[in-house]
């Protein structure tokens, strides 16, 4: 397994991850109008500026298989993704490890906005709750998610 910086060559592979994940596993989670703000929020603009900007990570299995993405902009992780027929295999805690080491180089506080299937994995890391907001998402759906911190 390895960690690299995407490049722009990588964006299909990044838009890929984060939406078939937000496809698959969110709706467990979430009402429509919830998912498709997600979808929204990590538009092909996204994306793709923060690609521009050396932000965002993929992580590659073995057999050089991209399985995941991390999004880092200062001391905030965002975008962390796996594919979901890669999770619960660890991709997810080497993502996070990596994004913690890298964030700890230059900031002693790491925040992240953590979404429900996420939660529980940030609070086994050290992650506690530091605001609760909700998102008016349309169509009378509601995104309900943490802000949470963890010193470094």
């Amino acid at each position: 397994m390895s960690i690299k910086a995407a490049a722009k060559s990588d964006f299909m592979t990044v838009k890929k991850i984060t939406h078939t994940t937000i496809r698959e596993v969110y709706p467990h989670y979430y009402p429509e109008g919830a998912v498709l703000f997600f979808l929204r929020h990590h538009s092909d603009e996204s994306i793709l500026d923060d690609i521009t900007e050396g932000s965002v990570f993929l992580c590659v299995n073995q057999d050089h298989i991209p399985v995941g993405t991390v999004t880092l902009k200062e001391n905030e992780i965002c975008r962390l993704f796996v594919l979901p027929q890669f999770q619960g295999m660890g991709y997810g805690k080497e993502l996070l490890d990596f994004a913690e080491a890298e964030i700890a180089q230059n900031y002693t506080e790491i925040m992240l906005d953590a979404s429900f299937p996420g939660k529980a994995l940030y609070l086994k890391r050290g992650y506690t709750e530091y605001e609760y907001r909700t998102v008016d998402t349309g169509h009378n759906d509601f995104l309900c998610y943490d802000i949470m911190i963890k010193p470094v």
